[in-house]
């Protein structure tokens, strides 16, 4: 294994999904920076694997990447896990990539799980274009602005949430969205009581509403795109002038002309804006 900072995927669930290189990478580290390293040390006692462990996390990011990124200028082997799945979606991990990058270190990324593709592969809903979200605000009045923000976007939309905070969501969603646009719950992928469930946003709430077990465990929410009559809070002619205003302008100045002409909010044409650039 090369010195350099490998990005190593780790299972959701399933253990089985450990792939035979990430295997062999991590054996041959000798340093491992993890988000719990407690979470971490179970799987790397499972296979007998023996390597010094960094706990990495938002609240010690910058000193934490710097032992890591000092540990590889020295010729160790180093690796990046989470606790699940692969590092840097949705966690702070690319900043310790940003470092290494910025130190000359080469990173390595090492393919495998990620809850929000095995979600979506198999939920059922269109999969060509899509924007992931993750974490939605935990404040109610921030969510529910995060998700009006949302509504006109025309690719499915791909959501982490808390358990005690799912219902409440879908909620928010089934009254902002408009209850028939279709939705697909994917609930603890690769475990035990795997559930993928693809109805309306309005049956999926009453649903998890009378069945609290699907409240529990790692959630994953897939929302298909915005329906037309949704779509037309934005003409295809006001689109087109975002678009184009977008590729010589500040994104936030074009949201704002734009919006002194269709009367559209700033802050949804802005979004736009962000999930074009990222698909």
């Amino acid at each position: 294994m090369q010195t350099a900072l490998h990005i190593v995927a780790t299972p959701i669930g399933n253990e089985g999904d450990l792939s035979p290189r990430a295997l062999d990478v991590l054996r041959s580290a000798h340093i491992i920076a993890a988000e719990d390293t407690r979470r971490t040390g179970v799987l790397l006692k499972s296979h007998a694997i023996d390597a010094k462990l960094v706990a990495y996390h938002d609240h010690n990011e910058e000193q934490a990447a710097e032992t890591v990124c000092a540990a590889i200028q020295r010729g160790e082997d180093a690796v990046l896990v989470c606790d699940a799945g692969t590092p840097a979606v949705s966690d702070p991990g690319y900043r310790l990539v940003r470092m290494a990058q910025d130190l000359g270190i080469a990173v390595v990324p090492v393919p495998g799980p990620c809850a929000a593709i095995v979600a979506l592969s198999g939920s059922g809903i269109a999969s060509d274009r899509f924007f992931f979200e993750g974490f939605l605000p935990a404040k109610p009045r921030a969510r529910r602005d995060r998700i009006e923000a949302l509504k006109v976007y025309p690719h499915s939309l791909i959501f982490y949430e808390a358990p005690h905070r799912f219902a409440d969501t879908l909620l928010d969603m089934v009254d902002v969205f408009v209850g028939g646009r279709e939705a697909a719950l994917a609930r603890e992928l690769t475990k035990t009581y795997e559930t993928i469930r693809r109805t309306s946003l309005a049956e999926l709430l009453d649903w998890v509403n009378r069945d609290p077990d699907q409240q529990k465990g790692e959630i994953v929410l897939i929302v298909s795109p915005a329906k037309s009559d949704e779509q037309k809070l934005l003409s295809k002619e006001a689109l087109l002038l975002l678009t184009t205003l977008a590729e010589y302008v500040p994104a936030r100045k074009a949201a704002k002309l734009v919006s002194s002409v269709t009367g559209v909010k700033t802050s949804i044409l802005y979004d736009i804006i962000v999930a074009q650039r990222n698909t």
